[in-house]
């Protein structure tokens, strides 16, 4: 296998463009798609890249696996430092995560942290807080010259946000990180890393996701640069742990991690006694292969003798916790964990996450947008059938047979007599909406896209499960682990050593994992696809123009205006009752194809800046209307 470029700092990549002449910078979008196919020679974690006859580029990187230092790549040519090749290497390299310069320190220090008792050592430097009257001036000034560069790149579009403009917002990125601003640094690199994805074609790229990237780039800059005083637009460095003394937890489930940065792993989610989520993570430089053999490997956690695989399924009993924010468990020296056995699904405090109804589950999590992205739900499925990669189910209520003892609600079977002959099966559907699943990691080095296979080819089968939810999809789940529901022959049977559960990224469903094709009861399934509110709505008109001034510039969102909307976009919206997402369309196709003369007549460079603010209202109008859409959905 093609050994992978290491992760590269940000400001590293910014530094070697910089050193460029002109005349360089024009040929650096050339060489950086040239280099990135070259072939790559591992000799003991050196890695090194022939540009030509007498150009040679070596990769050091250090201890965390990425390059975090200057004089860690080099160059054999005669105009190293500042030379193409180098510049190009290191542009081809993957975005490192903000805070790479510290891991090696950040896993030591948390490492030999002891005192159990006293609060747990952090393992990296938090923000500090936010003073009470706004952003300092430092942090403005940062703040204004990373949304400067964000416009520039939204003006230019993916066709001519190459490497040049990626190094400016980079180099900008990191003079927020140096002014304490890490929210607006990881919006910023996660920008970067879609222009990417995008230029390269790459089968996973979403523009949408692109799109998501620089709104929120840019809303939070834009709230920085006017001084807004929410401490929130500041964000944290880093995960910080804290004392949390003795706790319980069980496994859950394992998650793949596949990061774009090329990082790859495992999350295993635990439940505490009290209900509340926890986890431990093995995310390390290495991509899908490493989130593979993750799996199995060993907690970092206690004695060691634990790993991934049957921690989802055990549990532990830990003395001296340290706990993130956000519930991650840290495993410094103070910290001992015994292993305990784990519980089935159906056993307190685990069986919990199926009793409420997921609209309320959903709704929960809906009101709380800064936690979508994390929510796991639990719910009882039945699965009506699948079209692509994506499965069809309705929710089985809890309590669905006690409010009609005498049928099954599914089949119309007497519940009573199952030795009598039932009548011709017909399905009265449980209440609720139709419920999309998709695969949370379609690679196919993990199991998902089999496993949804499977169980695409069993319509009638129920199903427990553990997902996470889609926030940006009407009534759209991402299972990660499923099991048996209770009560009922029409669902899996897994091996008691499964503990009634299987991870859908790591373990495989075969054909004794369900039962025969008698058991399962007839289901009616939906006439075509399910309608989609989201999909079948005219913000679609509005989301497409959002989306166009993206992937295609400011040149590309100015047609609309010049040819007096023939195509009828604004006038749509404003018939459907979108009158304010009518008035912002037009408003962005006129901004894009404003031209301004200086005092000479000619015409002067168009104002990047107003036409991103213009842009980045409509983008934040249409975002509330699609979560309003998608709420509506559950």
């Amino acid at each position: 296998m093609k050994p992978q470029l290491p992760p590269a700092a940000p400001e590293v990549v910014a530094a070697a463009v910089e050193g460029l002449t002109s005349r360089l910078r024009k040929k650096l979008d050339a060489a950086v798609e040239s280099y990135a196919t070259l072939p790559v020679a591992d000799s003991d974690g050196t890695l090194s890249i022939r540009c030509g006859e007498d150009a040679e580029v070596v990769l050091t990187p250090g201890p965390s696996g990425t390059i975090t230092e200057a004089e860690q790549a080099v160059c054999g040519c005669l105009l190293a430092p500042r030379c193409l090749h180098r510049a190009a290497i290191l542009s081809a390299c993957p975005v490192a995560e903000p805070g790479a310069a510290d891991t090696a320190v950040e896993v030591e220090a948390e490492v030999e942290a002891d005192e159990p008792t006293a609060p747990a050592r952090s393992t990296a430097v938090e923000a500090p807080p936010a003073p009470p009257s706004g952003p300092t001036r430092a942090q403005v000034t940062a703040a204004t010259a990373l949304r400067a560069a964000a416009a520039a790149v939204l003006t230019a579009g993916v066709p001519a946000a190459g490497a040049v403009p990626q190094a400016e917002l980079l180099r900008a990125a990191h003079a927020a990180r140096l002014a304490g601003l890490h929210r607006a640094e990881a919006a910023a690199l996660r920008v970067v890393r879609g222009l990417r994805s995008a230029r390269a074609r790459e089968d996973g790229h979403r523009l949408a996701d692109l799109v998501e990237s620089v709104r929120e780039l840019l809303l939070t800059t834009h709230r920085l640069a006017s001084a807004d005083p929410d401490p929130a637009l500041v964000g944290t460095a880093r995960r910080g742990y804290r004392a949390g003394g003795a706790l319980k937890v069980l496994g859950v489930c394992r998650e793949p991690v596949l990061s774009a940065t090329g990082y790859g792993g495992v999350v295993t989610h635990l439940l505490g006694e009290d209900g509340r989520w926890f986890s431990v993570a093995d995310v390390k430089p290495g991509g899908p292969a490493r989130a593979r053999d993750a799996a199995t490997a060993t907690v970092a956690l206690g004695s060691g003798a634990l790993d991934h695989a049957r921690l989802a399924r055990g549990g532990l009993l830990i003395s001296g916790a340290t706990i993130s924010p956000e519930g991650r468990l840290g495993a410094g020296k103070g910290v001992k964990a015994t292993p305990v056995p784990g519980r089935p699904w159906t056993s307190a405090p685990l069986t919990a996450l199926f009793d409420r109804p997921l609209s309320e589950q959903i709704m929960s999590h809906l009101t709380e947008p800064e936690d979508t992205n994390q929510a796991l739900v639990g719910c009882d499925l039945v699965i009506v059938g699948g079209t692509g990669d994506t499965l069809l189910a309705r929710e089985l209520r809890p309590g669905a047979e006690e409010d009609g003892p005498q049928t099954d609600p599914l089949t119309a079977r007497p519940a009573e007599s199952p030795n009598a002959t039932p009548p011709t099966p017909t399905l009265t559907p449980p209440p609720g909406p139709p419920i999309r699943l998709l695969p949370a990691h379609p690679h196919p080095d993990l199991a998902h896209t089999p496993n949804f296979a499977q169980l695409a080819a069993r319509p009638g089968i129920r199903i427990r499960v553990i997902a996470r939810l889609d926030p940006d999809r009407a009534a759209t789940l991402r299972p990660l682990a499923v099991g048996p529901v209770p009560g009922t022959e029409a669902t899996l049977r897994l091996p008691p050593e499964w503990l009634d559960r299987a991870d859908l990224g790591y373990d495989r469903l075969r054909g004794a994992h369900f039962p025969p094709p008698d058991a399962l009861p007839s289901v009616a399934g939906f006439d075509g696809t399910p309608a989609d509110p989201l999909a079948d709505s005219p913000l679609w008109r509005m989301r497409r123009l959002v989306e166009l001034a993206v992937a295609g510039g400011r040149r590309a969102v100015a047609e609309p205006a010049r040819d007096g909307d023939r195509q009828g976009s604004a006038a749509a919206l404003r018939r459907s009752g979108f009158g304010t997402m009518a008035d912002l369309a037009t408003a962005l196709t006129a901004e894009a194809d404003r031209r301004t003369r200086d005092v000479f007549g000619r015409l002067s460079d168009p104002d990047a800046d107003r036409y991103a603010q213009v842009w980045l209202s409509a983008a934040v109008h249409l975002a509330g209307a699609e979560r309003a859409l998608v709420r509506s959905t559950w």
